[in-house]
């Protein structure tokens, strides 16, 4: 599997498109106001402890107070208050930990106004962006990620990634963080550190125990409330979680950014600096790799799929709901149940893609065509949990119901990624209708069926806008057609259509489509 990582700049953000053998999978934005992401570390104040919700409000410099759950307080909270206090009043210039005295662990099922008081100063960092009316959500026990591992202050433990399997290679590498771990701090080991030796291991190490100290050396002059120290950078960040091996490009097109990405690169996989590019041409970055096309058509409310299959999504307050139809697909060599299992499952891998894509999080309820069998139930479910092992965002699902629905819990982290993909209708003002593209590919999609079915001429009547759109350019829709169909299709434009109406006609002229 190739994976490619196109990343296009603005005057005002940065866009990462994440493709897996050509389709997009993940797509990132990174704005030039975002103070609040996911991994943001700040200098902040308690508001006030609220025993009702066993929580506190904390501000944090957003327009609204961030959220401070008791569970997100961390065992040794009451370390991090000491700590920060000798820190910030210069008392304490030593921030490796290794003298330091830890605090014993407050209660697991305690109260939030007997560990916090209004005022206190408090480090925190972002677990949850800003998302519509609420504050971020943050938690006060600190990670700092690096490429291999996690560095926990104020812990002792050592924990391993659950998806290495490999029972020996988790000894193996409990063992050899063992051997350099400091005093004071915990490690968790991330599933790339797989098969690294102890020297790429104890670099990233010493890079992250860098980062904790410049931080710390922050503390005493910072104001409350102040961000102390910013997750690296969107691009850093999403190398730093997903690439590997497999990566066979990384397209930038900005040059001061091409440079940063290539050192970076360097630094972490040496042998892999070549694939990075710069991207020099006069065709937009985003077209070349044919991302503005899928994004037009995958972020819809209805998703067409392969072999007539479509996706309805709808988002309302309390959750997302999926509702996956079969289109007028039809196959006379096979039963319904194995049409509705075989429809299922292409359903499953784009609703997989579509969850990342989007970033959709919270309660996602699918409504899968019905199947009788509970093997085929069974089938699907170990398919859709097989399709989302590479999402990085925590989610569990839950299988099939006998109504053929099943529901998603899926991590919400930062808001979900809207894209307009609607137009205003030439036809009737104030109107929108999906996007030429969109329309387009709807129309293919009936080709290919029409010519499975062996029909040897047929006619397409379509608006005037959108048979000059398939007319015209080299090679223009209708020649693509040719290419991959060896059918020569007619297109008479119809004034008389609106802008989405289109009819596919045989050799007698009757209506086929």
């Amino acid at each position: 599997m190739n994976k490619e990582l196109i990343i296009r700049t603005s005057s005002s953000a940065v866009d990462f498109a994440l493709l897996k053998d050509g389709r997009l999978t993940e797509l990132n934005k990174e704005e030039d106001d975002s103070n609040f992401a996911v991994g943001d570390i700040f200098l902040a104040k308690v508001r006030k402890a609220v025993p009702g919700l066993n929580a506190a409000f904390v501000n944090v410099g957003y327009s609204k107070d961030a959220f401070l759950h008791y569970h997100d307080l961390g065992p040794q909270v009451l370390s991090l208050i000491k700590f920060i206090k000798r820190v910030s009043t210069g008392k304490l210039k030593d921030y490796s930990l290794k003298d330091f005295p830890i605090e014993k662990d407050i209660d697991k099922n305690g109260s939030m106004p007997d560990v916090l008081k209004s005022n206190q100063s408090l480090l925190v960092q972002v677990v949850k962006e800003p998302i519509s009316t609420k504050g971020p959500r943050i938690s006060s026990e600190l990670s700092l990620p690096g490429r291999y591992i996690v560095l926990v202050p104020f812990s002792n433990r050592i924990s391993v990634s659950q998806k290495i399997g490999s029972k020996e290679e988790k000894d193996r590498l409990k063992r050899l963080v063992k051997s350099i771990k400091p005093k004071g701090f915990g490690i968790i080991i991330r599933t790339v550190a797989e098969g690294k030796k102890v020297a790429e291991i104890d670099r990233d190490l010493q890079n992250l125990l860098d980062r904790w100290s410049a931080m710390c050396k922050k503390l005493p002059k910072a104001s409350h409330p102040s961000k102390v120290l910013g997750e690296v950078n969107r691009a850093a960040s999403l190398l730093r979680d997903v690439f590997n091996d497999s990566f066979t490009s990384i397209v930038v097109d900005d040059k001061a950014l091409y440079t940063q990405i290539k050192d970076y690169v360097g630094q972490i996989a040496p042998k892999k600096e070549s694939i990075v590019q710069f991207h020099d041409s006069k065709v937009p970055i985003f077209e070349k790799y044919g991302i503005e096309r899928q994004i037009k058509t995958s972020f819809g409310r209805t998703v067409s799929m392969p072999k007539g299959a479509y996706l309805i999504i709808e988002h309302t307050e309390a959750m997302h709901v999926i509702d996956v139809n079969s289109g007028n697909r039809s196959n006379k060599s096979k039963n319904q149940e194995d049409t509705a299992l075989e429809v299922n499952l292409i359903s499953a891998t784009e609703i997989a893609r579509q969850l990342r894509l989007r970033d959709m999080g919270g309660i996602i309820v699918i409504d899968f065509i019905d199947m009788g069998k509970a093997e085929n139930r069974k089938t699907l479910y170990d398919h859709l949990r097989k399709e989302m092992a590479d999402d990085r965002a925590k989610h569990k699902i839950l299988p099939p119901s006998k109504f053929g629905l099943v529901q998603i819990t899926r991590q919400r982290v930062r808001p979900e990624t809207n894209i307009k993909t609607r137009e205003e209708n030439p036809n009737k003002e104030g109107q929108e209708i999906d996007a030429p593209i969109i329309l387009i590919d709807k129309i293919t999609t009936d080709l290919e069926r029409l010519v499975k079915k062996d029909y040897k001429k047929l006619t397409l009547s379509a608006h005037p806008f959108i048979a000059a759109f398939l007319t015209k350019g080299f090679p223009s829709p209708r020649s693509k057609w040719f290419i991959d169909h060896k059918r020569w299709v007619k297109i008479v434009p119809r004034d008389a259509y609106t802008y989405l109406e289109y009819h596919f006609h045989d050799n007698n002229g009757e209506v086929i489509q």
